[in-house]
């Protein structure tokens, strides 16, 4: 279990703190409006009104214990770049922030994010790759060059081994798992034979992946 603290409860926010609660993690969430947070206190762990715009107000709740800080203030940039400096300055171990765009993304990763997204463009990147690559069934892009997806398998590799079908040789890309008929492999072998009705879990950098599908 860990201890992760949500800034701010817009529709991201909220519902990336239900969810982290759902799967069993200690969700602390903050938000200067009463009628937002008073509308998740009940589906988080803690819940707190605090207007981080305030200088040393993330101090004041001893949040320097927790394993990650979530800034999700995106549309306010001068909010979140408070909120990710000072979480920084509080020692927390990752700290992940959203941006609307490329630039408040560069900002915020000088700052002190570890990691920043962009829900709308990762969204739009990934259903554009399902839309246009009529293999890729699925799609997480891991940073800006590698992406996680599952594909179908090509019709040459169908029934070869992955030893034969060389796709690490010749594609420069890793099955990290298989989803077969009866669930997900993930401990698969170079002798693992590949079927028709397989799902691959494939990992690579995203120009080798494009070439592949």
């Amino acid at each position: 279990m860990k201890q992760i603290v949500v800034i701010g409860c817009g529709r991201f926010g909220t519902n990336l703190a239900i969810t982290l609660e759902k799967l069993g993690n200690e969700v602390m969430v903050i938000d200067k409006d009463e009628e937002v947070i008073n509308s998740i206190a009940n589906k988080v762990t803690h819940s707190i009104i605090c207007d981080v715009r305030v200088e040393g107000s993330l101090k004041e709740l001893g949040l320097a214990n927790f394993d990650i800080c979530v800034v999700a203030i995106g549309s306010d940039y001068k909010t979140s770049i408070i909120a990710t400096v000072e979480a920084k300055e509080l020692g927390i171990p990752k700290i992940i922030a959203k941006a609307t765009d490329s630039v408040q993304a560069m900002v915020l990763s000088k700052i002190g994010a570890d990691r920043v997204i962009i829900p709308e463009r990762d969204m739009g990147i990934r259903v554009a790759n399902n839309i246009s690559n009529s293999n890729i069934l699925d799609s997480i892009n891991l940073s800006d060059e590698y992406s996680l997806v599952e594909i179908a398998p090509i019709e040459d590799w169908i029934g070869k081994s992955i030893k034969e079908s060389e796709i690490r040789q010749k594609y420069y890309i890793n099955i990290v798992a298989v989803k077969t008929q009866k669930g997900l492999e993930i401990n698969i072998g170079a002798d693992y034979v590949i079927k028709d009705s397989d799902i691959l879990l494939v990992a690579g950098r995203n120009d080798r992946i494009s070439k592949l599908v």
